[in-house]
């Protein structure tokens, strides 16, 4: 099983989609430790030595001339190595991989904000995925410029320095997608309380370990 966490209105760079604190990795961790479920906590772009240095390239506010094409391909570069290397051998050990993004963010960010072809996006998710798709994401969903500002007074990498339209188009096919693949999506309000938005994730992870309760 794969689960994802996805962070909408422009925080981008957030470590382990952080909200007000809120940490989706651990406290999907945390329970899963408690119940003795063997899991895995990773992160997109990430998750190995290799997919880390794609990371650093990726973000690093000198690149400001890179295209979104070398873009997309970097990030598909990252995520191929990382599923390769990392996720696909968890999930053959029977863990439940927990990452704080995939391949969604794709197409938000590449597809629909750097306005690149989907039909190419497809391709490079299945080549790269090994076909492997998460069992439930989870999107922490608030408006862009709100998103923005709570990550002002810090300094902020390459895509997090986009234009607030940007962040906009990204926010709006996040929920496109989670409209269209209801089944695995969880949209939750980022402005709610830190305890219900805790609730809701462990609501979430009880359904994924059909234990309902």
């Amino acid at each position: 099983q794969i689960a994802d966490s996805l962070r909408n209105g422009g925080s981008a760079g957030l470590s382990r989609a952080k909200m007000r604190n809120i940490s989706f990795g651990e406290i999907f961790a945390q329970k899963l430790y408690l119940r003795a479920f063997p899991h895995l906590c990773t992160r997109e772009p990430g998750g190995t030595p290799i997919a880390e240095a794609i990371r650093d390239l990726l973000l690093d506010i000198k690149n400001k001339e890179m295209l979104p094409e070398t873009e997309l391909l970097l990030y598909s570069a990252a995520r191929a190595q990382h599923s390769g290397e990392l996720i696909i051998p968890a999930l053959n050990e029977g863990k439940m991989v927990i990452s704080d993004r995939y391949y969604d963010s794709t197409y938000a960010y590449q597809g629909a904000a750097r306005d690149l072809d989907f039909g190419v996006i497809d391709t490079l998710t299945d080549f790269v995925c090994f076909g492997r798709k998460p069992d439930l994401t989870i999107l922490l969903d608030l408006p862009a410029e709100i998103g923005l500002g709570r990550i002002s007074s810090r300094e902020q990498d390459r895509l997090e320095q986009e234009a607030l339209s940007f962040h906009q188009k990204v926010r709006e096919q996040f929920l496109f997608i989670a409209k269209k693949q209801q089944s695995r999506y969880l949209v939750i309000d980022a402005l709610k309380s830190k305890e219900d938005i805790h609730i809701e994730i462990v609501r979430a992870l009880n359904v994924l370990l059909g234990e309902d309760k």
